[in-house]
């Protein structure tokens, strides 16, 4: 684990809180060589976790950076022959979180924020941004004038642009206006260092509270910015490149807020059967036509016309 916090966890975007798994890895399998922690010993350390009240979805993303950390032992390193972490099943009902703050939640959480902390709630409302990507980003990827932002180190690895709405826009103008000379982050702290992550966490708790908002999180806030979307019919594409996912399958959890966006799909029958009934209606009536047009010869010569030959 030392020479995987070493060389790869300053890579990552998520470095601090894989600082953290790392640090929990150690206090359990401590001691042991890779060869004597197996699947059946990191199943031990689920059940540990889950016995500390901690959800499936957190307990998969710990597992996550354990299995990376085996991947690199095993593929680059050639410490160990098979990834034991491989072998073990990842909890079910994993991010099946859908909370979304409505209108009204909105405007009474942002009247119970300091002026501070308000910015950062806005922001991520209106960009959908993870709170890493937003506490990491530095006045060299915002283009006012394109009304862009760049995330060059999203959780997945990837480079993505982000597009400025008007509300985005305006803040990151008046936060340009009285910046920190001190340094390049859009969002430091008062002594113009990266702000803490928990900090913010523990100061959103409290405007939380006086809101009268419970079960909320500041990633709940990305998941607001993408609800809104897809209700406003915003295809799942489109949300998946705004939200930076790397799998349609993470955007499709949203797909239920809009289910009208599915209705074009059976529309269709219907436009196709309106076809088929005018297409009948015009042959009866040709041949209506052609018929009245018989009975008259008929009528007028009183000898039978000899059908055409085709």
């Amino acid at each position: 684990m030392d020479r995987y916090e070493r060389e790869h966890l300053v890579k990552l975007a998520s470095q601090q809180i894989c600082q953290v798994f790392v640090k929990r890895f150690r206090a359990f399998f401590g001691g042991r060589t890779l060869a004597e922690i197996t699947p059946r010993l990191i199943v031990d350390y689920k059940s540990t976790r889950y016995a500390a009240g901690v959800q499936a979805a957190s307990i998969n993303r710990e597992l996550s950076c354990l299995r990376k950390a085996f991947n690199l032992a095993k593929r680059e390193w050639e410490w160990c022959r098979e990834n034991p972490v491989s072998r073990v099943s990842l909890e079910k009902g994993a991010n099946k979180r859908d909370r979304w703050l409505t209108e009204d939640e909105e405007a009474r959480l942002l009247s119970a924020c300091p002026s501070w902390l308000r910015d950062l709630v806005v922001f991520a409302l209106h960009t959908g941004m993870r709170l890493g990507e937003i506490l990491s980003l530095t006045w060299s990827a915002v283009d006012l004038f394109r009304r862009t932002v760049t995330v060059f180190r999203s959780k997945n690895g990837e480079r993505r642009t982000v597009p400025l709405n008007h509300t985005a826009m305006a803040l990151l103008t008046e936060k340009a206006k009285v910046r920190h000379l001190k340094t390049s982050l859009v969002f430091p702290s008062q002594a113009g260092t990266r702000l803490d992550p928990n900090h913010l966490r523990r100061a959103l708790r409290p405007a939380m509270a006086k809101a009268g908002i419970v079960d909320c999180h500041f990633h709940d806030l990305r998941h607001t910015f993408a609800t809104r979307l897809v209700q406003s019919g915003i295809d799942l594409y489109k949300v998946q490149r705004l939200l930076g996912h790397k799998s349609p399958l993470m955007t499709q959890r949203y797909a239920h807020h809009y289910p009208e966006s599915l209705r074009d799909g059976v529309e269709i029958l219907d436009r196709q059967k309106r076809c088929d009934t005018k297409s009948t209606t015009v042959l009866r009536t040709s041949e209506s036509v052609v018929l009245e047009v018989l009975e008259k010869m008929v009528g007028d010569t009183g000898i039978e016309p000899v059908a055409s030959s085709v």
